[in-house]
């Protein structure tokens, strides 16, 4: 903006816990070609953000490094070559990082309007989430109407988007979580069977719970829960693994997919067809600009604040999408 030198920035000086996080004065980043210079106004905080802090993530980026990987705002300045783009857009956007600051560049292209009448922690606490749940349930488990889906790690942001959105194509949904909150969460956005997991009982109470078995299961949770939701499908049932935020990659005994006829799929956007992809875009915006599906924000630190955030995330405390407003 006129007359600013300087900007905020959340720095991860070395690879570590959300704790090395310290707070930097960085000069006012400059657009280059095809580049604008998008003023954040929240930031979404994810799972794959501590793993990067940590050196843990599939991708390395050598520190120091802004951290942060989802934001909404408005484009403050546009470098050369970003037509279709103009000042005051308000814009959501992704990257590996740099979001977690005042100020981010970012490609033009890469941007996506924000819809009248969303705000922007609503814009940024819905794109990661709710497009990777969405295209889950549509293109790759095909859940339709009447379907029983099972959904771990139910009180997060994926598996809280894939509650809401389940029951927004008809499903009848399974929450599985952590506490008592993230399931009493995920039965006010609709989910009608409710297990806590931490007794060690999770078998015997999909059993019960779907005694002819479940249509599809959607995990971004891996570990130990893995294999029991598996075994809690009905024949030809399809099983999504989406991520592995218990920090364990589960090792399924492949006889129980044989016996089933099960369906063990993997999900990345770049595998959806594009006609599917365009079409569930589609329905995803319109679902969100209706109403009928809302993010929950459980949290909004200020950047002050991150390793906390961060922290939050971290340890699975999180109900829904944790932010940072810069301008808490």
């Amino acid at each position: 903006m006129a007359g600013e030198v300087t900007v905020r920035a959340v720095v991860c000086p070395e690879y570590g816990t959300p704790d090395v996080l310290r707070i930097e004065k960085r000069p006012v980043p400059v657009p280059g070609e095809g580049q604008a210079r998008v003023r954040v106004r929240a930031a979404a905080v994810n799972f794959p953000d501590v793993l990067l802090i940590g050196g843990k993530y599939q991708i390395a980026v050598p520190p120091p490094f802004v951290p942060g990987s989802e934001f909404a705002g408005e484009i403050v300045e546009l470098g050369p070559g970003c037509e279709g783009r103009s000042v005051g857009d308000r814009v959501t956007g992704t990257g590996l990082y740099g979001a977690f600051a005042d100020q981010i560049l970012s490609p033009a292209a890469n941007l996506t309007p924000i819809p009248d009448g969303v705000d922007d922690h609503t814009a940024a606490a819905f794109g990661v989430a709710y497009r990777t749940a969405y295209h889950c349930l549509r293109s790759v488990a095909r859940v339709g109407p009447g379907d029983t889906v099972i959904v771990l790690g139910a009180g997060g942001g994926v598996g809280l988007a894939a509650v809401q959105l389940a029951v927004a194509v008809g499903a009848d949904v399974v929450a599985v979580a952590s506490s008592a909150a993230k399931l009493a969460t995920a039965h006010s956005y609709g989910a009608t069977h409710l297990i806590d997991h931490r007794d060690g009982t999770l078998r015997e109470q999909l059993r019960t719970a779907v005694p002819d078995g479940a249509a599809a299961v959607l995990d971004p949770v891996g570990g130990v829960l893995s294999e029991p939701a598996l075994r809690s499908l009905g024949r030809g049932g399809r099983f999504v693994t989406i991520g592995y935020a218990s920090g364990t990659v589960p090792r399924i005994p492949l006889n129980l997919v044989l016996v089933k006829g099960l369906h063990l799929l993997g999900f990345q956007f770049q595998d959806i067809d594009p006609g599917e992809f365009g079409r569930n875009e589609k329905e995803l915006t319109g679902l969100l600009v209706s109403g009928r599906v809302s993010p929950h924000i459980g949290a909004v630190f200020p950047l002050e604040q991150a390793a906390a955030a961060l922290g939050e995330v971290a340890a699975g405390r999180a109900v829904g999408k944790i932010l940072l407003d810069p301008d808490a």
